[in-house]
């Protein structure tokens, strides 16, 4: 499945536009920009050659989108994934934090798989769960074959009628086997946090600090289609929202894993919504093979030991980044 590109319309309608010439040169090259035949005709300089244009691709690319979007000429796939979407609106407003407000570094990008199927699991921390946004846009835009990641977040995200289809739309569904196997089994790159709530809901006192892994359903899923598991640890993601206190028995009223009280929120209001500007470290690891065990997706002993393996790798990886990194709001 394949979605048309803001870029490549962009370069369609942001094209070359002939003007009469002054006089006849016969000495004019053709004109061979953007697939125009040759022509013998003499033309003027292309509007490309200057200064403006770059400005004038945008304007037509941003028309040629808006009216792909409302005339309905784009697609989406069965788990609602649209691809133009996410390149032209979700990605570009992620880059602005992970690049200039996070000033992220991405390290090991070579261990993610250039084509097919693989599970890329991470640590969760931050009390909103931004650390998934992040990572799926910067795997995007610095991955060589520039891959989506399709991420699987929990069921409460999907009852939440905004945001649930922000994520639909973003490549997200449902963290769940069946869902999994099917991404995983049509050569997507997936992407899971098995610590869930546990993991963004914990206080600033336990920050990098692993929580239990569930049951290690990704793993079973990773080795029913025998799909590499590539552990990623992500530094930054704790400090952004520190959380000192979790107000149960309003999280209980609202319906919601954890009620938090960080340093600006609920104090700012509104304003304590806006993250701290934390430096972030994204290291890939070398990914962890599966397809010689996929006879043992159902042995409880394999999938507690190869969970606990990406566990223990995330953890080290961690601990590493962190002596990268002594200063959590540092250049």
């Amino acid at each position: 499945m394949t979605g048309a590109g803001p870029e490549r319309d962009g370069r369609e309608l942001g094209g070359r536009f002939d003007v009469p010439a002054a006089a006849p040169d016969p000495d004019a090259e053709p004109a061979r920009r953007n697939g125009h035949r040759p022509s013998t005709a003499p033309v003027a300089p292309a509007v490309a050659d200057q200064p403006g244009d770059p400005w004038d691709r945008r304007v037509a690319g941003g028309l040629a989108f808006l009216r792909r979007r409302l005339s309905g000429e784009y697609e989406v796939d069965e788990f609602g994934f649209d691809p133009e979407l996410t390149e032209a609106v979700f990605h570009p407003l992620l880059r602005l934090l992970y690049r200039d407000w996070f000033r992220t570094e991405v390290t090991g990008m070579e261990h993610v798989p250039a084509d097919g199927a693989g599970l890329v699991v991470g640590n969760h921390s931050g009390t909103v769960a931004l650390d998934a946004l992040i990572l799926s846009a910067a795997l995007h835009d610095q991955h060589p074959a520039h891959r989506f990641l399709r991420l699987l977040g929990a069921d409460l995200v999907f009852r939440m009628p905004v945001v649930s289809e922000l994520a639909r739309k973003s490549g997200g569904t449902v963290a769940c086997n069946p869902d999994a196997e099917r991404l995983l089994g049509s050569g997507e790159l997936v992407g899971v946090f098995p610590e869930g709530f546990k993991g963004i809901g914990k206080l600033y006192a336990e920050r990098y600090k692993l929580q239990r892994f569930g049951r290690g359903g990704f793993v079973s899923a990773a080795l029913r289609t025998g799909t590499p598991i590539v552990p990623v640890a992500i530094v930054g993601g704790e400090e952004i929202y520190p959380m000192l206190a979790d107000i149960k028995p309003l999280a209980r009223l609202l319906k919601l894993p954890y009620f938090p009280v960080t340093p600006t929120f609920p104090w700012l209001g509104p304003l304590g919504m806006i993250p701290l500007p934390s430096k972030w470290l994204i290291e890939f690891c070398p990914p962890i093979p599966t397809a010689h065990l996929t006879d043992s997706a159902d042995d409880p002993l394999v999938v507690f030991n190869l969970a606990d393996q990406v566990r223990e790798t995330i953890q080290q990886t961690l601990h590493k980044l962190l002596e990268r990194r002594p200063d959590p709001f540092g250049p």
